[in-house]
């Protein structure tokens, strides 16, 4: 699937979530975090869906990469940071309702991490060089291929169901 906007990401989505549950952790009376603490938190948690937004932005492969590797360093820096105020909780003896909350952010920002993780690695194995590198002849080859592929579905659909063509393409998610 394409993506006209970073908005429209799932993983960019996921994390303007986390961003909007740490706000709400930072702003829960029963969190005590030092100044310093607290201010890293919600720039590490802010980070991860911003890199996201600056790498889509780029138009390049590569810079998208980097970015997307980038807010994963984010996204482990807000694991990293809750994990400690985990242990701290602990020991404390945190109301439950605070605990609860602390272990849902790790898990968001751990869903972030997962796929940005998945993101990088399909980035990786594309021939695709970004928006910025397309030119009339690869927008051309790029509807050429599209169009041809959609042709081959469109007959394989008109195959019996149990013709092995068919079948095949239905396993390997062709069709």
């Amino acid at each position: 699937m394409t993506y006209e906007r970073f908005e429209d990401l799932p993983v960019w989505q996921k994390a303007a979530d986390l961003y909007e549950d740490m706000e709400a952790l930072l702003n829960n009376d029963s969190f005590h975090a030092s100044r310093g603490f607290g201010d890293q938190l919600d720039r590490a948690a802010l980070s991860v869906s911003n890199n996201i937004a600056e790498g889509f932005e780029r138009g390049t492969t590569n810079e998208l990469l980097a970015f997307i590797y980038i807010a994963r360093g984010s996204a482990g820096e807000v694991r990293s940071m809750l994990c400690l105020k985990e242990r701290r909780a602990r020991k404390a003896n945190w109301p439950v309702d605070l605990k609860s909350q602390i272990l849902n952010l790790k898990s968001v920002a751990e869903s972030c991490s997962r796929q940005l993780r998945a993101c990088a690695d399909s980035l990786q194995n594309s021939e695709i060089k970004g928006q910025r590198h397309l030119t009339d002849k690869s927008r051309r080859d790029e509807e050429q291929r599209k169009r041809a592929a959609s042709f081959q579905k469109d007959l394989l659909r008109k195959l019996p169901r149990n013709h092995p063509l068919r079948r095949d393409a239905t396993d390997h998610g062709f069709l």
